[in-house]
């Protein structure tokens, strides 16, 4: 979006913007590019994206427009939407997501899915459940809100990982339901106790080798740690 300061301010409406952003985007090879365009400029201003064509005429402020901007620069950078937002919609709920967590994908909603199928809602006995490389903490979320009655605790290595995850806790109403564990999956596991009913879990499934081929939004901007399955892929679950 232009902005030479020498010149007289342009007055840009919401329905320039979109315009204009989108074609932008569309040069840089950006998926989506008017969607994009939307999605980002109805986080700026706080609205829904279906307001943008009820407000198309209306003119965007300075603050507005900076912020704005500053969006477009980061998603041309092929920092992922998410990410520049900072949320992400996951089995119907909003989950706060940062560089240090994977975003999480609908296709990890088919792991919820088959989880709850096999969790009973009679809570006699609580089923303990574990979710191995927790990461933003979607799945363990989502299976607390759903079968509150049972047991969760929710592993990662990482502490920035583990600290997402308890935020989206609290923000999806389950601070109290998920035990966190930092440290190794084995070393989880292999604690003292009663073990676990079941095992959930989204390793990390990319083989190294093939790490380099991936989108950028993936390989430059997701952590890799998420991601890199080493070898063939399978290190999370080789013995």
């Amino acid at each position: 979006m232009p902005n030479h300061k020498s010149q007289k301010p342009q007055t840009w409406t919401v329905l320039d913007a979109l315009q204009w952003t989108a074609g932008y985007f569309e040069t840089h090879h950006i998926d989506s590019p008017r969607l994009t365009a939307e999605i980002l400029l109805a986080a700026v201003l706080g609205l829904q994206r279906i307001d943008l064509y009820i407000r198309h005429d209306q003119p965007l402020s300075g603050p507005e427009l900076a912020s704005y901007r500053e969006t477009i620069r980061r998603r041309v950078r092929r920092e992922p939407v998410a990410y520049i937002l900072r949320e992400k919609e996951f089995w119907g709920r909003e989950f706060m997501v940062t560089p240090d967590v994977l975003i999480p994908r609908p296709e990890t909603e088919h792991l919820v899915e088959a989880a709850l199928v096999r969790l009973p809602d009679e809570t006699d006995p609580a089923r303990r459940v574990i979710d191995l490389g927790t990461g933003s903490g979607a799945v363990a979320v989502s299976l607390a809100a759903d079968r509150p009655g049972h047991i969760y605790f929710a592993v990662d290595r990482s502490y920035a990982a583990l600290r997402v995850a308890r935020k989206n806790a609290g923000l999806n109403g389950v601070p109290g339901r998920i035990h966190f564990f930092a440290g190794s999956w084995m070393e989880a596991i292999r604690q003292d106790g009663p073990g676990f009913d079941m095992i959930v879990s989204n390793p990390p499934y990319v083989p190294s080798g093939q790490m380099a081929a991936l989108q950028p939004e993936i390989h430059d901007h997701e952590p890799r740690m998420a991601l890199d399955g080493q070898g063939r892929g399978l290190a999370a679950i080789d013995p």
